[in-house]
Formats: structure tokens, C-alpha cells, sequence
């Protein structure tokens, strides 16, 4: 019997999020492991992060934040192991579930006929660290709302099936950044590589040691900063 994350067979696997560099923080660990056991790995990310402004970068404009966080976002994937990255370029902070966006969820999906779909939990809101941002709830929302009914349902946006995307359901759906998770995933061996991806995200980085030591201390509460372990955690529906 196939543990949660352990497949017999390669994977092909579509991560959906909102933003450059939301992979590498809800799962980066997990994505490092599972392409290194050989599965492909895609991503499809619904902004380019053009918003993403803090006191070491606030003279950089959003077009060219934008161009900088597409760069830095392969980057990242290529730390991982990460077959391609795509973005829809939808604005920072002003993403919102709509049919038209679901539309584009939908022909990725038939598109690149995953057979694991990543996401993140619409009903998230409160984070360990303050409100969570409205893009990752609404990207949560619309992934899972293309992936049933209407990603496997021919009756769901007819246009696709004329434009040759034919109806296609993944068979996992594992959702990240959840307060309700069912699988944690020791992750331990691939932290110091999602670190390394991280780090490539260098327009949202201040500091390098201090998001270094912000990561190392989110081991486990029987683990400790010497003798580490490490955990990501996702809800995990199956169909």
C-alpha cells in the first residue's frame, strides 16, 4: 500500500499559488523530495508578485519587480528540481475566485493532466503570523473549485473541450498553509534545500541570516534547533 507521498510510479504533478516564492515557503521540502523520487513537477502561479515591497526593495518599480520575481522564481524551481514555471501575471493583491479565472485553472489543469494537484486552503485565515493574504485564499478557492465539479465534467466550460482540453481530474489534491491538515510529511533531509530556494527569492530578502534562522526554527516541538526534524503538513483529498 502507497504511504501519503510515496507513489509506485512517476507523478506528474501541478502546484497552484498565487505568488513567486509561496511554493518554496508552504512546501518547498516536500517538492525537493518528490523531485528527486523522479516525479515532474509544474508550476502555474496566478501573479508575479509586483507587490511585493519592503524597505530593501521599495525603490524598484512593479514592472520590473514583477520581471525580477519571474527570474528569481526559476530560479528557485531549478533548486528544487521543478520541470516548468508558468505565471497568469494576475495583479498582487487584488486576486479574487472568479468564473473567468476558474476558466484558466480548468485548461491548465486538462492541460497538463496532473495526476497530484498542490494548492493552498481557502479557509485559512488566520495564520501563526497575522492574517493571511487575500491572494492565497482566493487562489485555494479557485483551484479547488476548478478541480470539482468542473475540471473533470465535459458540461463545465464546453470552449475547453472545442479547444481540444479535454475533461481530466487529478487523482490527490494536497493542500498547504492549512489549520486543518491530515498528512505531515517528515521533510528533514530537503530543509536545507528549501533554504537554498528561498534564498533566491533575494528582492524579498532583507536579511539572509535572519530568514536562515527564521526557517531553521520551525522544527518540530519534540525536535530541537540542534537535533532538528522538520515537518510539512497538507489536507489530503483523494478521489
Amino acid at each position: 500500500m502507497e504511504s501519503p507521498g510515496i507513489w509506485d510510479t512517476p507523478q506528474r504533478i501541478l502546484v497552484i499559488l498565487a505568488h513567486p516564492d509561496d511554493p518554496e515557503f508552504f512546501c518547498g521540502a516536500t517538492l525537493a523530495n518528490w523531485a528527486q523520487a523522479g516525479h515532474d513537477i509544474h508550476y502555474f502561479l496566478l501573479t508575479c508578485g509586483d507587490k511585493g515591497r519592503n524597505d530593501h526593495n521599495k525603490d524598484i518599480p512593479g514592472d520590473e519587480l514583477c520581471s525580477t520575481r519571474h527570474l528569481e522564481q526559476r530560479a528557485a524551481a531549478d533548486v528544487l528540481g521543478v520541470k516548468t514555471v508558468e505565471f497568469d501575471d494576475q495583479e498582487d493583491g487584488y486576486l479574487v475566485p472568479s468564473l473567468e479565472l476558474r476558466r484558466k485553472v480548468v485548461r491548465v489543469i486538462r492541460r497538463i493532466k496532473p495526476t497530484v494537484l498542490v494548492t493552498c486552503d481557502p479557509q485559512f485565515l488566520f495564520s501563526p503570523f497575522g492574517i493571511n493574504h487575500p491572494d492565497h485564499r482566493a487562489a485555494g478557492q479557485v483551484v479547488l473549485d476548478a478541480v470539482f465539479p468542473a475540471a473533470g465534467n465535459e458540461l463545465f466550460f464546453p470552449e475547453l473541450s472545442g479547444e481540444g482540453f479535454l475533461p481530466h481530474m487529478p487523482r490527490e489534491v494536497w493542500v498547504s498553509l492549512t489549520g486543518q491538515p491530515t498528512v505531515a510529511l517528515d521533510v528533514t533531509e530537503f530543509w536545507e534545500t528549501k533554504i537554498r530556494a528561498l534564498k533566491e527569492h533575494k528582492s524579498q530578502i532583507g536579511d539572509p541570516a535572519k530568514l536562515e534562522e527564521r526557517i531553521r526554527s520551525r522544527h518540530t516541538d519534540d525536535s530541537t534547533l540542534e537535533n532538528p526534524r522538520y515537518e510539512e503538513k497538507f489536507r489530503v483529498i483523494k478521489y
